[in-house]
């Protein structure tokens, strides 16, 4: 069995958009978080999400917007919470709400989290990644560090599939991973995308132009 994973897509449909195209043929999709916040296009992405299915958990940014409140967010991520609540609809934010903060996939080999599986806003950097992080599952998928890495361990692979919409580790293409159940392995992928479309929309959404231009340089 082969899952794409994708995560941190923070309302960024041109980056998904790439990221969907280039995906190769696999069995499911699941989501490890924050498909809203800072980029303008989050009900584009929420409706993409829900209409494909994904099993997705909720991000911290997901909670904001749901909760309508980011009191430790700086003002980028404060203005994409208060973009996302004007462009979201209820059902839509209802949606993020409901959203769990652990799921179980692929028959419960997989086990899928948003920042840590002890603290969900936790950002487990790889330097973290250790087998003491596995329980039952043979596979943990995290988040919300936008940092693309994986480590394969003899109790299981412990796995970031890095940020569709805003990566931080240096490269500006959008990130996700094939996870592939059979052989115990993890295919890291980057896909390019147009970054001047989302820089424009930032700045034509009147949003901090630092957002957009952030994405050239994958920080």
């Amino acid at each position: 069995m082969k899952l794409g994973v994708i995560s941190d897509i923070h309302g960024n449909r041109v980056a998904l958009d790439a990221v969907l195209a280039d995906l190769p043929p696999v069995d499911a999709l699941v989501c490890a978080g924050d498909v809203v916040g800072y980029n303008p296009w989050h009900a584009d992405c929420v409706d993409e999400i829900r209409e494909r299915e994904i099993p997705t958990v909720q991000g911290n940014h997901d909670r904001a917007v749901a909760a309508g409140s980011a009191p430790h967010f700086n003002g980028m991520a404060q203005a994409g919470v208060e973009h996302a609540r004007e462009q979201l609809s209820d059902d839509q934010i209802q949606w993020l709400r409901e959203l769990p903060v652990e799921r179980h996939v692929a028959d419960g080999r997989v086990k899928v989290v948003h920042g840590h599986p002890d603290d969900p806003d936790h950002y487990t950097r790889p330097r973290e990644f250790g087998p003491d992080l596995l329980d039952d599952e043979d596979v943990l998928v995290m988040g919300h560090t936008h940092v693309q890495a994986h480590e394969v361990y003899d109790e299981g692979i412990v796995m970031n599939p890095g940020s569709v919409g805003q990566p931080r580790d240096g490269d500006p293409k959008a990130a996700y991973a094939v996870l592939d159940l059979e052989e115990m392995a993890v295919d890291e992928r980057r896909v390019d995308y147009d970054t001047g479309e989302v820089i424009r929309t930032v700045e034509d959404e009147g949003l901090p132009r630092q957002i957009g231009f952030r994405l050239a340089q994958g920080r």
